[in-house]
């Protein structure tokens, strides 16, 4: 008997006008991993993320949720399965760290809104997971780049969700503050078996904490399955322009360094 997967995309098409921005994309993920989407800009990427969030209807194709058609679910049961953190987050509203994270029980709370003991619990769980209980009485206004990122993963983490969408997680921060958010991602799949799809630029860090990635080319799958293959030299050179060498490590998968097609890189 197969595994269900926490998400499952068949034959996606997306049309934007008279652009075919997505077609025919496949992609499967698992419960408890990371799934890293890859690819230059224009590739498709939020696009594919925003499908697989239900806010954009494909052309072609189905989505399914733990072997479920998104279509079956309500607004309510799809925010208890999935959490979507977009690129942009929300300019910072007038409330503190806790008063945000208990936002995201909105799906679980009745008519009244009224919070129950069961919804202060899930606050501070989340709260822990994410790093910023210390942090729970700050206004949003005073947090840095990397607080604020992990305030909203623990405000999506209080919805209590299955799956966890999230476009570009690390972008705008500093290589420390990319590594605890992506730290933190690693600890939800060990720990609370999470399914992670995420959309990155940074091919650095999807190589190192991703169980498996899809490349994105001009709206289609280039290169889709483990990282040491997805992420090879070979295969992202056509699809990003330029030439790409691995450093070797012995922390991990080791380092992709671009440089410009037809030039080699420095030695030494």
């Amino acid at each position: 008997m197969n595994a269900v997967h926490a998400v499952e995309a068949r034959g996606l098409d997306f049309t934007r006008g008279s652009t075919a921005v997505l077609k025919g994309v496949v992609l499967t993920a698992r419960q408890g991993a990371i799934h890293g989407i890859v690819g230059p800009n224009g590739s498709g990427k939020t696009t594919l993320l925003r499908l697989l969030a239900g806010l954009l209807r494909p052309s072609a194709g189905t989505v399914e949720l733990l072997g479920r058609p998104l279509a079956a679910y309500s607004h309510r049961q799809r925010a208890r399965t999935m959490a979507y953190l977009p690129q942009n987050l929300p300019e910072p509203l007038s409330l503190t760290v806790r008063e945000l994270v208990l936002l995201g029980r909105t799906a679980h709370q009745g008519l009244l809104g009224l919070e129950t003991r069961a919804d202060q619990e899930a606050v501070d769980c989340a709260l822990d997971l994410a790093r910023v209980a210390h942090l729970a009485g700050v206004r949003l206004e005073h947090l840095s780049g990397g607080e604020m990122q992990r305030a909203f993963i623990a405000k999506a983490l209080c919805q209590e969700p299955s799956i966890l969408l999230l476009d570009e997680p690390t972008a705008s921060l500093d290589p420390a503050h990319g590594l605890q958010v992506m730290e933190l991602l690693a600890g939800l799949r060990s720990t609370q078996a999470v399914c992670t799809v995420m959309a990155s630029h940074d091919l650095n860090l999807a190589a190192r904490y991703a169980d498996e990635a899809t490349l994105l080319q001009g709206g289609r799958v280039a290169c889709q399955g483990n990282p040491s293959m997805v992420f090879a030299p070979e295969r992202l050179e056509p699809v990003y322009g330029c030439g790409f060498e691995r450093c070797p490590s012995s922390a991990g998968p080791g380092v992709l360094l671009p440089f410009p097609c037809g030039a080699k890189p420095q030695q030494g």
